[in-house]
Order: C-alpha cells, then structure tokens, then sequence
C-alpha cells in the first residue's frame, strides 16, 4: 500500500510539473498573441500625449511615431511649437534624444520622461511586451487572461508587471511594479477602435502612480497603419530626418 501511495503522489507531482511547463508555454504564447492585437509587427501612429497636473493644468505633445521588428522604435514631436523638431530612437534597450540645433543625439533611459508626465520613455517608446518580459505565471478567468510577468533583465523599466486582459486578447490594465515590490504605475486601456485592417486595440491609455499624488497622464492614438521601413530610418543619424516619412 505504501509503495502504491507513492507511486499516486508521484504521478500527481508529475502531472502538476508537466501542467505547469506546458501552461507556461501556454503564457508565452499569450503574450505574442496580445502583443499582436495591440500593434502591427512595423507600423506608423499618430498619438497625443496629455500630461494633466495637480492645479488641473494640461500640457499636450502630438507625436508620429514609426516601429519595425519587436526591438526599433523613432517618435517625432510634431507640437506644442517648443518641442517641434525633437525625436527619440529606441534600439533595443538604449534610447536617444535628438534636438534640433543642438547637434549630437543625447542618451536618455527608460525610466526617465521625455515629456515629464506620468509615462517614462519605456512607455512612450513601447515595443513588443514579448521582447522585454517572460511570462512568470498565466492565469485564466471568466472575462481572460492575468499574466504575471517578469524583466529579461535589469535594463527593463519595470521588475514585473501584472497584464488583465479580455478573452480575445486584448489588454485591459497593467499594474508595474520595482524589484521591491513597489507599485510604480497603472495602466488603463480603454475606449476599443477599429483601425483598419483587422486592427481592433483599444484607442486610449491612462496612466496614473501613488508616487506622483494628482498627475495623470493619457495616450490617445489617432491613427495606426501597418507600413514597412528601411533599417537606416532606426540609425541616430536619420534622427533628424524623420519627418520626411511623413506622406
């Protein structure tokens, strides 16, 4: 009887493992699945940028933003008037900053704000959440999917991140959270729009953070078309040159 008890305990540990290797695959490929709903694999966007302050003050950027591959991302500032000109490149983990008249593009981080609301660069200049994080644990529920996911390492704004998301795959929230622990920031994903083209994503993002009491910031994307793109437009020395793709 002994030996039969332990080949049961033995065969459910077994099971729960393989469970549990395979529902993480399962995770992995979630993931690819959202990051593909929530953006052509090269694309360019037309976005507005809305930082609101503590007094009730707006401050708002409208920005054109090109992305090739899991891993290139260039934005231009196409207003207010004092940012006009300005253009960020992000390869992989490193970003720059370009301002006209200044001459050499400038190294900027992730968690740093070229606008100096509520999102850091990582989320202004967001590639695949694929290409950043590995998925820690996939949970299903009535109305989707929660995935716990975790840096590939520690040039990655966010330790881990906690991804809601429909049953079609479409994110809802995402909570961001430092190695301590420590909630950074929320996302909301909201008002769901039809692009064109199959694309289907929601059209707006809030953000807000306990460590920022009163500021909230939101992305509202205007236009996103699939469109293919030259390695040379993700080079610093188009940075200067990125409106020219504007048609």
């Amino acid at each position: 009887m002994k030996s039969f008890g332990k080949a049961v305990w033995l065969a459910i540990l077994v099971a729960a493992t393989t469970a549990g290797a395979l529902f993480a695959q399962d995770g992995s490929e979630i993931l690819k699945r959202i990051d593909a709903k929530l953006m052509p694999e090269s694309y360019e966007s037309y976005r507005q940028l809305i930082d609101v302050y503590p007094d009730g003050k707006k401050k708002e950027y409208v920005v054109y933003t090109v992305k090739k591959g899991t891993d290139k991302v260039a934005l231009l500032f196409l207003s207010p008037e004092s940012e006009k000109g300005r253009s960020t490149l992000r390869l992989g983990e490193n970003m720059w900053l370009y301002i006209p008249n200044v001459g050499k593009p400038i190294r900027i981080t992730s968690l740093q704000s070229v606008t100096g609301g509520v999102f850091n660069n990582a989320d202004i200049m967001q590639v695949d959440y694929s290409a950043d994080y590995t998925v820690a644990k996939a949970e299903r529920s009535a109305d989707g999917y929660l995935l716990d996911l975790k840096a590939k390492n520690d040039t990655v704004a966010y330790d881990s991140l906690k991804m809601w998301t429909t049953a079609d795959d479409i994110i809802t929230k995402i909570e961001c959270y430092a190695a301590s622990g420590l909630l950074i920031k929320t996302l909301e994903f909201k008002q769901i729009k039809d692009f064109g083209n199959g694309l289907i994503r929601p059209s707006v993002i809030e953000t807000y953070s306990p460590l920022y009491k009163g500021y909230r910031s939101s992305m509202v994307f205007a236009q996103v078309k699939a469109r293919s793109f030259s390695d040379e437009v993700f080079t610093m020395s188009y940075m200067s040159r990125i409106g020219s793709l504007r048609k």
